[in-house]
């Protein structure tokens, strides 16, 4: 009788553990690290925990204002400098250019846009707004010790600077995060990931609904 050989399956390439901890397939022959899905549950449940903690910080320091100011008659009110509204524009400017600049860089991982230059140029402009911004409120602390307005003037003033100052220090830790995105988006062999890129947007887009909210807050408690 005759005998049939069957040919051995073929062999799947096992998958390896990237740099950031999380698992993936090997790296395509194209060396387009953009096309490797490297998102998990955990990657995503991280930066939803991070701005969890973010937002009952803040909440946490808008209920001692609001006891503070309702036990207290030394509560001072004062016009809020207008550089802050310019601020508020150039952050809602930047959400929408980080928003392109996704739009560009998911096109180019699926091959329909050839070339980087387009996303690239957003994420800079992206990137300069929100220099732009920390200058801003800079620019509003400069303008209330004009007026006379310091740290310890008054628990209202306290309370302005450090709303401004913690989250003025969340926004550079933003910025941090687009210039990792530009560097390896922008390298001769992309190594940034579309799950980078989409935590970073997360987060950005996170700190200018907090702006907002501490505007509204800031214009109607002081």
């Amino acid at each position: 009788m005759a005998t049939t050989v069957h040919e051995p399956p073929e062999a799947k390439p096992h998958p390896t553990l990237s740099d950031d901890g999380g698992w993936h397939d090997l790296t395509p022959s194209t060396g387009n690290l953009l096309a490797v899905d490297d998102s998990s549950p955990a990657s995503r449940t991280g930066i939803w925990v991070a701005l969890a903690a973010i937002t009952m910080t803040f909440a946490a320091i808008t209920s001692a204002m609001v006891v503070r100011q309702g036990a207290s008659l030394d509560w001072r009110h004062f016009t809020l400098p207008p550089v802050l509204y310019l601020n508020t524009a150039l952050l809602l400017a930047s959400s929408v250019t980080l928003e392109l600049a996704r739009k560009g860089v998911a096109s180019f991982s699926r091959g329909v846009q050839p070339g980087r230059s387009r996303p690239l140029g957003w994420l800079c402009v992206t990137l300069g707004l929100g220099l732009l911004f920390v200058g801003g409120q800079y620019t509003a602390w400069l303008q209330l010790k004009a007026e006379g307005w310091y740290l310890a003037t008054n628990p209202s003033s306290s309370f302005f600077y450090l709303f401004t100052a913690m989250h003025g220090l969340h926004v550079l830790g933003g910025l941090v995060g687009l210039t990792m995105v530009i560097w390896r988006f922008s390298r001769p062999v992309s190594t940034l990931r579309l799950s980078t890129l989409s935590t970073v947007s997360y987060y950005w887009h996170f700190m200018d609904v907090l702006w907002i909210y501490l505007l509204l807050l800031l214009w109607t408690r002081i």
